[in-house]
C-alpha cells in the first residue's frame, strides 16, 4: 500500500470549537506533508469551517470532503423530554459525494440548529435522516455511535438492527466506523464491528476521530479542552481525552495499526473517490424586488433617481445626468438593479418612521445614484468622488453600501426586510472570536492553576493590536522573553498557549452583517441559532463568495445621541434642526475643532485626533476630510501628516511633481491623501482606465 491508499475521513478543526486544535491551515500544510490526495472535515454538528476548508484545500491541490459529524437524536429531535426520559443522542459521520448531497447537509445542519437543538446539542432524528440521505455517505461514528453503544452494551441484536437501517437509509453508502486510539473499550468494540461486518456484509473503515494535529499536540489539546468546560488540569475528574493518540496518523502508521484488516485502511481512499463535490461559484442569488407597478425594475430605479437627482440639486445639468446614466447602465449590466431597489426601500422605511439613518461611508458614497436614492447624503460631484472606486464592470464585486443607523432603533429596520422578504429568506452573519495572544495567555494561565497576579503581570507586558503575537511580543521585549525563560511554569505556559493562540474560540452575531436571499437561506448556505436570532453558519467573507447579498446594518450610538440633541433642542427652544442641512461653513464650529474641544464627536475624539485638530486648525469641511483620513498608522509613521499642516499654513513648499498632477493634489497641498487620487494620477500620466487604475490602487 501507499501513501495515496488511506485518507482521514473524521477530522475536527478548531471549528468544532474548544474541543480541537487543527487550523484549516495547519491541518492542510499537515495531509501535504503526509502525502494524503484527500481529507474530509467532519466537525461536531456545523459546517463553520466547510467552506473556508473547500476553497484552501482546492489551493492547496487536495481533495476536499466536506462532512459532519452529527448528533442524531434517539427519539424525535423537537422532543425537549426524550434525553430525561433515558434517551441519548448518537454521533455519525456523513460525508458529501456530490452537491446533492452538500445541499442535504445544509438542511440536516440547519434543521439541527432551528428545531432540534436541546442540551447543548443540535440534533437530528432518523426520520430527518431518510429524507435527506441522497448524495450522503455515511461512517458509524465514534464510541459515541449508535451501533458501538449498543456493542458497548452487549446488544448484538441492537447493533446489528442499527446497521441495518443505516445501510437501508444511505443506499449501500454505509461504512461501519473503526478506529484504535489505545484503550481496551476501543478493541472490544472493534471485534464486535468486524463481526458485525462479516455477519452484515456492511464494510469496515478505518478513521482516527481527529482532533490535534501531531502527538505532540495532545498536552496542548488537554488544555484547550480544559478551558471550554472551564477546568482545572490538575483536577483527577474532569472531561479528557483517554489517550494521546487523537492526531492526524500517517498512511503507514494507520496501515500497521490495522494490519488485520487492510481493507478498512484501503476503503477510505474508496470513499474519497466516491466524493465529487464542485461547489459553484459566480451566481448571485439575490432576491427580486416586487415594485407593484407594471414597469422594469431598471426603469423603476432610473425614475427613482431622476426624482431624488431633482429633488438634491434642482433641473439636472447635463453633466449630472451623463453620470447618473452612466451608472444606471453598469448596475443595470452587472445586475444589481434589485440590489439598489432594496436599499432605497429599507432606507425609505427608515426615514419614514423617524429612525435616523447615516449620511453615509464608505466606496459608496462615490455614487451619484446612491446620492440620489438618498442612501447616502454626501454629493459625490462636489467632492470628485469615482464611480469606479465603487462598482466597475470589470471586477464583478457586489456593493459595498454600509448604513448606519441609530443603535435603539436599527432592529425595526432589521425587522422589516425580516418580514418584506420572509423570515426564511433573511439572517444576520456570524462571526468568531478567536485566542488572541492575551486572551490565550490569561486562559492558559488559568488552567495551569498560575496565580492570576502572575498571569496579569504577563499578560499586561503583551501589546495591543489586531496583529500583535505573542511571538512579536517576546522578539520586541527581552526583558519578557527572559522572564518566561527563566521559570518553568513560565515556559509552559508560553508553550501551551502559543500552541492554542489564534485558534477559534466562540461563535457570536456580526455586529452588523445581514444577508437576504431570493428563497430560503438553507438552500445556499447553514444556519444556525444565536443569541440574537438567526445566523449564517458562514462567517461574512464567504457571503459574496456563494453568490448572497450581504448588507451592513451598522447600529450607531453616535446617531442616537444625535437625535436625542435635536429632540432637547426642540423641547427647550421650540427650533427644529435638520441635521442635513447644516451649514458647512461655520466659522465657530471650526473654532471649535481647532480647540481639540471634540469630546463626543464621532471620529474626531480620541486625544491623538484632538491633538492632530489642534495642529491643523481646519478652516473648512475638506480640511477635516483630510484629518480623518490622515490619521492612520501609515501616514502619521511616515511623516504625511506633518508635511500636510506644514503646507497648508504656508511653512512648507507645496510641490506638485507633475503639472498634470497638480489639479488632482492641489486640494491636498501636493499629498497623496486619498485612493481616489492615486487612481486620477494613474489615469493622467499612464493613461490607465478608471478600472486599470483601480486594479492599481488596491494593488
Amino acid at each position: 500500500m501507499t501513501k495515496a491508499d488511506f485518507v482521514h475521513l473524521h477530522v475536527h478543526s478548531d471549528y468544532s470549537l474548544l474541543d480541537a486544535t487543527c487550523s484549516l491551515e495547519g491541518l492542510l500544510k499537515r495531509v501535504k506533508e503526509l502525502g494524503m490526495p484527500a481529507v474530509a472535515l467532519t466537525d461536531h454538528g456545523n459546517l463553520f469551517g466547510a467552506l473556508a476548508f473547500y476553497d484552501q484545500a482546492i489551493h492547496a491541490g487536495i481533495k476536499p470532503i466536506v462532512g459532519c459529524e452529527l448528533y442524531v437524536s434517539a427519539g424525535a429531535m423537537e422532543d425537549p423530554e426524550a434525553r430525561l426520559r433515558g434517551r441519548r443522542d448518537f454521533h455519525l459521520t456523513v460525508l458529501a459525494c456530490n452537491e446533492r448531497g452538500y445541499l442535504n447537509l445544509l438542511q440536516l445542519v440547519s434543521l439541527s440548529h432551528l428545531k432540534g437543538f436541546h442540551h447543548e446539542h443540535p440534533r437530528v432524528d432518523k426520520a430527518l435522516l431518510a429524507k435527506h440521505a441522497e448524495g450522503l455517505v455515511a461512517l458509524s461514528g465514534c464510541l459515541s455511535g449508535e451501533i458501538p453503544h449498543a456493542l458497548r452494551q452487549g446488544d448484538a441484536k441492537a447493533a446489528r438492527e442499527a446497521a441495518d437501517w443505516h445501510r437501508q437509509c444511505f443506499g449501500g453508502r454505509f461504512w461501519l466506523e473503526i478506529m484504535d486510539q489505545g484503550t481496551e473499550v476501543q478493541k472490544d468494540v472493534n471485534r464486535g464491528l468486524v463481526a458485525l461486518s462479516q455477519a452484515s456484509g456492511i464494510p469496515l473503515v478505518a478513521t482516527n476521530n481527529v482532533h490535534y494535529l501531531t502527538r505532540e499536540d495532545a498536552r496542548a489539546h488537554d488544555v484547550f479542552v480544559c478551558i471550554g468546560t472551564g477546568r482545572l488540569r490538575s483536577e483527577v475528574d474532569r472531561p479528557r481525552y483517554p489517550t494521546d493518540q487523537f492526531h492526524l496518523r500517517s498512511a503507514q502508521e494507520m496501515q500497521e495499526l490495522f494490519w488485520e484488516i487492510p481493507q478498512a485502511v484501503t476503503a477510505t481512499r474508496e470513499i474519497a473517490d466516491l466524493c465529487h463535490l464542485e461547489l459553484p461559484k459566480g451566481q448571485w442569488h439575490l432576491p427580486d424586488f416586487r415594485t407593484g407597478i407594471p414597469v422594469p425594475n431598471a426603469q423603476h430605479l432610473r425614475a427613482l433617481c431622476l426624482k431624488g437627482l431633482e429633488d438634491r440639486c434642482g433641473k439636472p445639468t447635463p453633466v449630472l445626468l451623463e453620470r447618473l446614466d452612466r451608472e444606471l447602465s453598469v448596475i443595470e449590466k452587472m445586475g444589481f438593479t434589485n440590489y439598489f431597489l432594496i436599499v432605497w426601500d429599507f432606507i425609505r422605511f427608515a426615514r419614514e418612521k423617524g429612525i435616523p439613518v447615516g449620511p453615509g461611508r464608505g466606496s459608496a458614497a462615490s455614487s451619484l445614484v446612491s446620492y440620489s436614492l438618498k442612501i447616502t447624503s454626501v454629493d459625490p460631484m462636489r467632492y470628485e468622488l469615482l464611480f469606479e472606486r465603487f462598482l466597475e464592470p470589470s471586477r464583478v464585486t457586489q456593493p459595498d453600501i454600509d448604513i448606519d443607523f441609530c443603535q435603539r432603533r436599527r432592529e425595526e429596520v432589521l425587522e422589516y426586510v425580516r418580514q418584506k422578504y420572509g423570515p426564511q429568506n433573511v439572517a444576520q452573519i456570524i462571526t468568531f472570536g478567536t485566542m488572541a495572544a492575551k486572551a490565550a495567555l490569561r486562559d492558559v494561565g488559568r488552567v495551569l492553576d498560575i496565580p492570576l497576579l502572575d498571569i496579569d503581570g504577563l499578560a499586561k507586558r503583551i501589546p495591543v493590536g489586531p496583529d500583535q503575537t505573542l511571538s512579536k511580543a517576546i522578539q520586541a521585549d527581552p526583558e519578557l522573553k527572559a522572564t518566561f525563560e527563566g521559570d518553568e511554569r513560565f515556559r509552559e505556559l508560553l508553550e501551551l498557549s502559543l500552541r492554542v493562540e489564534g485558534l477559534c474560540r466562540n461563535a457570536s452575531t456580526h455586529a452588523a452583517g445581514v444577508v437576504i436571499a431570493d428563497r430560503e437561506l438553507s438552500a445556499y448556505v447553514p444556519l444556525y441559532r444565536g443569541d440574537r436570532g438567526v445566523l449564517t453558519q458562514y462567517p461574512m467573507e464567504a457571503m459574496e463568495r456563494i453568490g448572497l447579498l450581504k448588507m451592513d446594518f451598522l447600529g450607531l450610538e453616535t446617531l442616537t445621541l444625535l437625535s436625542r440633541c435635536v429632540e432637547l433642542v426642540r423641547e427647550r427652544t421650540g427650533t427644529t434642526v435638520d441635521l442635513e442641512h447644516l451649514s458647512l461653513e461655520d466659522p465657530k464650529a471650526y473654532a471649535v475643532l481647532a480647540r481639540g474641544e471634540t469630546a463626543g464627536v464621532f471620529q474626531c475624539e480620541s486625544a491623538g485626533m484632538r491633538d492632530l485638530m489642534m495642529r491643523l486648525k481646519p478652516g473648512r469641511i475638506d480640511d477635516v476630510i483630510a484629518a480623518i483620513a490622515l490619521f492612520r498608522p501609515g501616514p502619521l509613521q511616515s511623516g504625511m501628516v506633518d508635511t500636510f499642516i506644514e503646507r497648508k499654513h504656508g511653512r512648507g513648499k507645496v510641490d506638485y511633481y507633475h503639472a498634470l498632477v497638480e489639479p488632482v493634489l492641489k486640494p491636498t497641498y501636493g499629498v497623496i491623501v486619498y485612493q481616489e487620487q492615486v487612481m486620477q494620477i494613474a489615469n493622467r500620466l499612464a493613461g490607465f482606465t478608471m478600472a486599470e487604475a483601480d486594479t492599481l490602487r488596491k494593488a
